[in-house]
């Protein structure tokens, strides 16, 4: 698991429980549950570098669409719905993509 170490087992699995079903996903839940939003600037920049795959710089909607399975490879993919509210939750300055500083601001909201 990528995230060993930074956040409890248990609890991601209550996460990713929580969110089983499609068009469940609700990412200030999600960020609770997992416990990412408790955890200090430096983890969080740590977990946006996992999810930023393609190590661009930024989360675009490809890597967001697969953000569960950064918790647990067997997750499921986040529908189209729910990739395109996540994006849109988190892109604060419209350029289609989640920065690190937009990430931030989005697992602390």
């Amino acid at each position: 698991m990528a995230f060993a170490g930074v956040l409890n087992d248990a609890d991601v699995k209550a996460a990713l429980d929580g969110c089983a079903a499609a068009d469940s996903f609700d990412y200030k839940k999600f960020f609770q549950a997992s416990g990412l939003a408790a955890k200090t600037a430096d983890d969080v920049k740590n977990a946006f570098k996992i999810i930023d795959q393609d190590n661009s710089g930024f989360i675009e909607e490809d890597e967001l669409k697969l953000f569960l399975q950064n918790f647990s490879a067997g997750a499921r993919a986040l529908t189209d719905k729910e990739t395109k509210a996540f994006l849109s939750a988190g892109d604060s300055d419209g350029d289609g993509k989640i920065g690190i500083d937009e990430f931030a601001a989005l697992v602390k909201a």
